[in-house]
């Protein structure tokens, strides 16, 4: 089944970059996305969001023996380490630098966070990346095994997805970029159903996801 999964998630990142080189060549002439610019913000920012997923996969890969957890840990890897690749391209396409001095989320203004530019005050924006695991918390996974491991992989990785889900509708609203709006829809859609999934290997060991993020 992993394997299976894997194919049709590769398949689905390379028609994202032959979409990505169809636009360059279309729309090139309506200039590239700013440093400031929406597009950028959730390039960077998901690009940071993936790695932890990966950094996190890995932790519970190593820490159980269990094949669906294996298996949706490469998953999680493959996918998030690819699409991670995707966004640096886009940046490298667009003339932008992989980091920035601009505050983390920044980008997400406009998008249902506090007052609308509209009023004339500043939009209130998450200072931090929704759903990311904190650094206690990804050294309490790094030191569990076993089922105790699984558990807590699942759970903060339920969250963790949550909040890719939020920072790619987010995205939606705020582009017209169709390379973009492509990635980030695949985002939606792969994660509410790793969710689903994840949930039900949840079930399965007697435990609970955390209270949901989602809006």
């Amino acid at each position: 089944m992993a394997t299976t999964r894997t194919r049709l998630i590769l398949v689905a990142l390379i028609s994202c970059l032959a979409t990505a080189a169809v636009t360059l060549l279309v729309n090139g002439r309506s200039g590239p996305p700013g440093d400031a610019s929406p597009e950028a913000g959730f390039s960077r920012d998901m690009g940071i969001h993936h790695a932890q997923a990966a950094e996190m996969s890995f932790a519970v890969r190593d820490a159980s023996t269990d094949p669906a957890i294996r298996g949706l840990s490469y998953d999680i890897i493959t996918t998030q380490t690819a699409q991670r690749g995707v966004f640096m391209g886009w940046l490298q396409q667009w003339g932008l630098n992989q980091a920035t001095t601009r505050p983390s989320m920044a980008w997400m203004a406009g998008h249902g966070h506090g007052a609308s530019a509209a009023a004339g005050t500043p939009a209130k924006v998450p200072t931090t990346m929704p759903g990311i695991a904190s650094d206690e918390e990804m050294k309490r996974l790094q030191a569990a095994k076993g089922k105790d491991a699984e558990i807590l992989f699942l759970q903060l990785m339920i969250r963790h997805h949550e909040g890719g889900v939020q920072m790619a509708r987010a995205v939606l609203s705020l582009t017209n970029r169709p390379e973009v709006r492509t990635m980030a829809q695949h985002i939606v859609d792969t994660q509410d159903s790793e969710i689903a999934y994840m949930t039900e290997l949840l079930q399965a060991r007697d435990a609970k996801p955390y209270p949901s993020i989602l809006k």
